[in-house]
Order: C-alpha cells, then sequence, then structure tokens
C-alpha cells in the first residue's frame, strides 16, 4: 500500500463506506486489491449488484434484454441499451453476478453488431452507423462486463483495420467489400463529426477496448493499431490535449473536467486510463498527465465530480464540484499502477 502514502489524505475509510455498496466493492476489487476468491470481496460483489446503482439500472432492463426502445439501442440517450451497458460496465457490473446482464449483452449484439464488425448506432442496422467512439465504448463495455462472444472477434478486426487503414477503401468507393463512412471516415481515429480529423475523444475509446483485449488475442493486426493509438496520443503531451480539433480553435474544457459516468464526451484522465490499461502508466510521457491528476485531489485524497449527467440518466452521481467516489476510484486505480 506505500503508493498510497503519496496521497494527502486516506480516502479509503470513505470509499468502504458500508451504505455505499458500489463504490465499496470497487475499493476493495481495485485500490485494496482483493481476490477474486476472497470472501469479503465476493459478499461485497453480490450486494453491489443486489442493492447499488448496478441493481437500479438493471431493474429499468426489459424482459427481452433491451433498455428503453428495442433495436439497436443508441437512442434515446442516455437510457437506451448501448448507454446502460456502457454505465454498468463503470459500475463495475459482471455476468457472473446476474444473468440479466448476460442476455442484454446478447440482445444488444444480435441487434447492434453487423456482419462486418460495425457497431451500428442507426436504427435500421446499416454499418454505416459505426463511429469510433461507439464501437471502442461498446467493446470496452461488453469485454469489462464478462461478456465472451465469439461474434466480438470481427468487431476488433474492424476496429484495428479501421485505425491503421490496411484493406479498408474510402468511403466513396461504394462497391469495395470493406471501406470507410461518413462518421468512421479514415484511419487514425478520423471522424466526420470532427471535420474529418482524427478524433482523439473516438481514439480513448478505441484504445480502452484495446487494453481489455487479453495479450494472447491480440493479433498482429491489433498490435500494429495499438502502436499506431499510442504514438498518436503521444505525439503531443496528452496533458494538453493538444490533438485536432475539427470545429473549433482550441481543445474542449471538457477534456480538464473529470467526470463519471463517461459516455463519448472524454477527459484526460481517460487517457490515463486507456494507456495505463496497455501498460504505459509509468512511461515518462505521461508524466505531466499523472501530475494533473495528483494535483486535483483535496486534501482527504478525494477527487471531485467535475462533469455528469445528472437527469439524463436513471439516477445522479453525486453533486457537481463535491468530493465523489466515482471519480477517486478512477484517479486511484491509475496512480497505483503507475506505482507500483
Amino acid at each position: 500500500m506505500s503508493w498510497r502514502n503519496q496521497l494527502r489524505g486516506d480516502p479509503l475509510p470513505w470509499l468502504l463506506e458500508a451504505d455505499d455498496p458500489g463504490p465499496r466493492y470497487l475499493a476493495l476489487r481495485d485500490v485494496i486489491g482483493l481476490s477474486d476468491r476472497d470472501s469479503e470481496l465476493r459478499s461485497a460483489r453480490r450486494r453491489a449488484h443486489r442493492e447499488g446503482p448496478i441493481a437500479k439500472v438493471l431493474s429499468r432492463m426489459d424482459a427481452e434484454g433491451y433498455w428503453s426502445r428495442a433495436g439497436t439501442g443508441y437512442g434515446p440517450k442516455y437510457k437506451s441499451t448501448v448507454w446502460a451497458l456502457i454505465l454498468l460496465a463503470q459500475l463495475g457490473a459482471n455476468i457472473k453476478e446476474d444473468k440479466r446482464i448476460a442476455k442484454g449483452c446478447k440482445y444488444l449484439i444480435d441487434h447492434a453488431l453487423t456482419e462486418g464488425g460495425q457497431f451500428s448506432a442507426m436504427t435500421n442496422g446499416s454499418p454505416s452507423g459505426t463511429v469510433d467512439c461507439l464501437q471502442g465504448n461498446l467493446l470496452w463495455a461488453l469485454t469489462e462486463l464478462g461478456c465472451d462472444d465469439s461474434r466480438l472477434n470481427s468487431a476488433y478486426e474492424w476496429m484495428a483495420r479501421t485505425t491503421t487503414g490496411e484493406g479498408v477503401a474510402s468511403m466513396k468507393d461504394k462497391h469495395a467489400p470493406v471501406r470507410y463512412y461518413a462518421g468512421k471516415c479514415g484511419p487514425n481515429f478520423a471522424c466526420g463529426a470532427n471535420n474529418k480529423l482524427p478524433c482523439a475523444w473516438g481514439g480513448c475509446k478505441v484504445m480502452l477496448a484495446f487494453g481489455n483485449l487479453p495479450a494472447k488475442e491480440r493479433t498482429p493486426l491489433v498490435k500494429r493499431a495499438i502502436q499506431q493509438g499510442v504514438d498518436f496520443f503521444f505525439g503531443v503531451d496528452p496533458v494538453t490535449a493538444n490533438y485536432p480539433n475539427g470545429w473549433a480553435p482550441k481543445p474542449s474544457g471538457n477534456w480538464w473536467k473529470f467526470g463519471f459516468p463517461v459516455f463519448y464526451i472524454t477527459d484526460i484522465l481517460q487517457i490515463a486510463e486507456a494507456l495505463t490499461g496497455l501498460g504505459y502508466a509509468k512511461d515518462k510521457r505521461l508524466s505531466n498527465t499523472m501530475k494533473l491528476i495528483r494535483d486535483k485531489q483535496d486534501e482527504q485524497g478525494r477527487w471531485l465530480l467535475e462533469y455528469d449527467y445528472t437527469g439524463k440518466t436513471w439516477q445522479s452521481y453525486g453533486k457537481l464540484k463535491q468530493p465523489n467516489k466515482w471519480v477517486t476510484l478512477r484517479a486511484l486505480r491509475v496512480l497505483k499502477a503507475a506505482a507500483t
């Protein structure tokens, strides 16, 4: 626990409060590092699924396996199937604890994953509805939830191939079997929503997903895509967020607002999470980013909620500009990885 001595205070008693089962479970798992076989962790995980916010999200699921509206699940934001599964993953939900999670994962894959490996945001399920932030978010979430579906292999291949550009035709070549589209319009995280320039928000989700893919399952193509993504994010000092801005003269201020949950808007902490998941937590190129993360803690070793979705999803996860357990857990995971 020596890495915790670097904090300004000890947030662990606060995170382990018995009346808040969701953060308590994740603190036991990720901060203390209890084994999956540990009886205390297993008990905390069961309680988090039955009493915490995980239970509330699951209570809104339709018996068929979707949230809010049948179909591909992108809309309505942020209470449909796509967002419910992303949120459940961030809350620490797992298929082993509730069969409804497995049903929701299968429903999404059945209805939103195309034959070409694209997750579609369009109600008709067209592959043209693909975009990096959606693809990366869902692959990260599904693997984080414990979904083991062979159909995800094609989704990872599509994501890797469209990152490197290997074997993908221009979006103008409408007869090509594999091509880019108006949203996912080019390699290196290029996105139509970012004036066809590489989008770091989308790229961050892609890198998070690659980090969740076990090393033994990373094909040479995936490894090349990971390296290309690493080169992109380290192409500038990540703390500056000075990545291409298609429509604005400077980076979005949201980069410096640490939030929960995290949907398609991204913060600098998530860059650190993505690169940490790929083994770069101790890389010197992340040193300024790690300093920013440390500097944002209060005197009790807690982090504030600076961006949220209150009123847009099923419940609030804390008050803005107040110490927040979910954001604190995000920060502590990264700092722990950098120090151990």
